[in-house]
């Protein structure tokens, strides 16, 4: 089956933006975490979530065209700070919840139950039920042109952890942590490891990693 770009101008503008947000495949489902300055927290579930870079360490979250008020864009843009915080399958329910609409001094914390975590003197709160959480200080605001989203640039502050989920060579065991991931604005799945590969060298095959050297 062949689905043209004229026959996608075609579609239902809820399908299509359905149907388009799917075809990357699973994303990350995350609770971007953030205060305004008169104090009001807020929460919000994003899925375009993407390493930026290691050195400094930077992550960037995807914002949608601001044809309507955008409290975490607004709040980042104001305090220069958020939370990233990852979703399981114990609350991944209240998660989707953040989504609605609600009124811009209502906490989406308090509509569905999350709570708020602070580190120290770092204004925007994390979820304390996620296993893993970012504190991000704002580097940069990109303005995508093409279609008016905007892409969020932080810096990693600091990373809250389970020990026992952080190997020794600093990989993340995501089964212990229990995460969820989502396709679409709707659908989500509970992912198992398949298997970790060794590095790719062009004179090594490829093994799993126990039964490798490198």
């Amino acid at each position: 089956m062949k689905i043209t770009k004229l026959q996608l101008g075609q579609f239902d503008q809820r399908e299509r933006a359905h149907f388009i947000n799917q075809l990357t495949g699973f994303k990350p489902a995350m609770l971007v975490g953030t205060k305004s300055r008169e104090g009001n927290e807020n929460l919000a579930l994003f899925s375009q979530v993407m390493h930026i870079g290691a050195n400094p360490a930077l992550i960037g979250i995807l914002s949608r065209p601001d044809t309507v008020p955008r409290d975490t864009l607004t709040n980042i843009k104001q305090t220069k700070a958020f939370s990233l915080n990852q979703v399981t399958r114990s609350f991944y329910p209240q998660a989707h919840q953040t989504a609605a609409r609600y009124a811009e001094h209502q906490s989406e914390f308090a509509a569905t139950g999350l709570t708020p975590l602070y580190d120290g003197d770092f204004i925007a709160p994390m979820v304390k039920e996620s296993p893993l959480r970012l504190c991000l200080s704002l580097e940069e605001i990109i303005p995508i042109k093409a279609n008016g989203t905007t892409l969020v640039i932080g810096q990693i502050e600091s990373i809250d952890i389970p020990e026992e989920a952080l190997s020794n060579d600093k990989t993340v065991n995501y089964d212990l942590l229990d995460t969820v991931v989502v396709t679409g604005l709707d659908t989500y799945y509970h992912p198992t490891k398949i298997a970790r590969l060794s590095y790719a060298k062009p004179d090594k095959p490829i093994t799993t990693y126990e039964d490798s050297d490198a």
